[in-house]
């Protein structure tokens, strides 16, 4: 296994490529197995995914700190690359939390990590800019004591706040408070992500695979983008394929859908081979 510091040095050299790489959103272990034997170079968390393996809601007031960096650390156990993790708020308003957040990731392995500007509070979803900004700056002085590369995420996209000078006026802020990588999800066309790579001095990450538009990866780095991820998406994708073939089974009594499910020799071979040493 590659140690923490190895895996955060090849993280970084990621985002000074010239062109985008893929981080794909495992949301447990076997998903985490299944895409690092892909090739892909680095894996992110996604909190939507993970809610969803345990029935809930994604959303800030169902899902707690200890749970998503009990779910990460299975995540990074089970994979040689470099995992980031959605870290949702930072788990509180406080900038010192956002900080102890980067600390706690940091120590279950994780190698970086996103903290965003959304609230939870769909009457004042946004944190103003200045708290925005402290809260940022308190992760970025937490990461700097450890290998961690930090996400500062501008939510207004995905609040109903389409308001892309502000996006980027919120992006500038955060570079200049310590963050590493930049993301503004939900932008709603590749003009608009190509005036924010522009505007902005940090690699920028766009999130594919939810609402609006959809581009490659081609498309994405020629704006500018150097990192791509699909959020919760994949784990969507999962649970479509489930829909699909219970309602077959339910509605017509056919067994059609096992014709392109994995096998378990295939997933087998994906799967730790560890034993353990308790059994009598």
């Amino acid at each position: 296994m590659l140690d923490q510091e190895r895996k955060f040095k090849l993280l970084k050299a990621l985002h000074q490529r010239d062109s985008a790489f893929v981080i794909p959103n495992p949301w447990d272990a076997g998903s985490a197995r299944l895409l690092s034997s892909l090739g892909f170079e680095a894996l992110a968390t996604t909190s939507a995914g993970y809610a969803f393996s345990k029935g809930k809601l994604d959303s800030f007031a169902s899902l707690g700190r200890g749970e998503i960096l009990e779910n990460a650390a299975e995540i990074v156990q089970a994979t040689d690359l470099p995992v980031i993790a959605d870290l949702e708020d930072g788990f509180g308003a406080a900038p010192e939390t956002c900080a102890e957040t980067i600390l706690l990731a940091g120590q279950v392995g994780l190698v970086g990590g996103s903290i965003e500007d959304a609230t939870g509070d769909p009457s004042r979803p946004i944190y103003d800019l200045s708290h925005a900004t402290e809260r940022v700056q308190a992760a970025a002085e937490a990461a700097r004591d450890q290998p961690f590369l930090l996400t500062a995420r501008a939510e207004n996209y995905l609040w109903e706040r389409p308001d892309l000078d502000d996006t980027i006026r919120r992006l500038q802020a955060f570079s200049a408070a310590g963050a590493d990588v930049l993301y503004a999800p939900g932008l709603p066309h590749i003009e608009a992500i190509r005036t924010v790579c522009a505007a902005v001095d940090k690699p920028v990450n766009v999130v594919m695979g939810l609402r609006g538009q959809s581009y490659s990866v081609a498309e994405l780095s020629a704006a500018g983008v150097r990192r791509v991820s699909v959020g919760g998406s994949f784990a969507r994708a999962a649970l479509g394929a489930l829909l699909r073939a219970a309602e077959e089974v339910k509605s017509a009594g056919t067994f059609g859908y096992a014709a392109e499910a994995l096998s378990a020799t295939a997933i087998g071979q994906l799967m730790s081979q560890e034993k353990r040493d308790d059994r009598r």
